[in-house]
């Protein structure tokens, strides 16, 4: 039992390092996403390109489209952990038999 927290503490570690590395190295780059940046390179493109659509609704700022953004992967995540779970489940009932 001791070897298993143990190497779940070494899990832990090497998650928190593996997520302030980047951050540290990084220093004040800023964090912008593939929306922005093919934005950027098709005005680089063809400075005259108008979007032939736009945003039904716009979030008031940054936080809350990342939020919303969080909360759209947070549901997806269990979507898919819920159904490998239920394959996961159904498959050990019909093992068991």
């Amino acid at each position: 039992m001791k070897s298993l927290s143990k190497k779940n503490i070494l899990l832990l570690i090497l998650a928190i390092v593996i997520v302030i590395l980047p951050l540290i190295f990084m220093g004040g780059s800023e964090f912008e996403g593939a929306d922005d940046q093919a934005e950027g390179v098709i005005e680089e493109i063809n400075p005259d390109y108008e979007p032939w659509f736009d945003s039904l609704w716009e979030p008031p700022s940054g936080e809350i489209e990342s939020l919303l953004f969080s909360v759209q992967v947070a549901i997806g995540a269990g979507t898919i952990g819920y159904i490998l779970g239920n394959m996961k489940g159904k498959k050990d009932v019909a093992s068991n038999r």
